[in-house]
C-alpha cells in the first residue's frame, strides 16, 4: 500500500485538485455528481480517499 493510498481528502482539497471553489463540490455532491464518501470523520466531515477523487475526476464530464 502506498502512503497516499489512505489521504482522506475534504471539499477544500478536493476543489484545489479539479481547479473549482469548495461550494463547487459541495453542490456536485447535493446533485450526486460526486462519489459517496469513503468515510465520515469524528466531527462528522465527509472525507474522500485522494483514490477515489482521482479515479471520479479522471472520468467525470466536462464543461460544455
Amino acid at each position: 500500500m502506498s502512503p497516499h493510498s489512505t489521504e482522506a481528502w475534504s471539499y477544500a482539497e478536493i476543489a484545489r485538485h479539479i481547479g473549482v471553489q469548495p461550494d463547487t463540490v459541495r453542490n456536485y455532491r447535493r446533485h450526486g455528481l460526486l462519489p459517496d464518501p469513503d468515510f465520515v470523520d469524528p466531527a462528522g466531515h465527509p472525507r474522500w480517499y485522494a483514490e477515489t477523487v482521482r479515479e471520479w475526476a479522471r472520468n467525470r464530464p466536462r464543461h460544455r
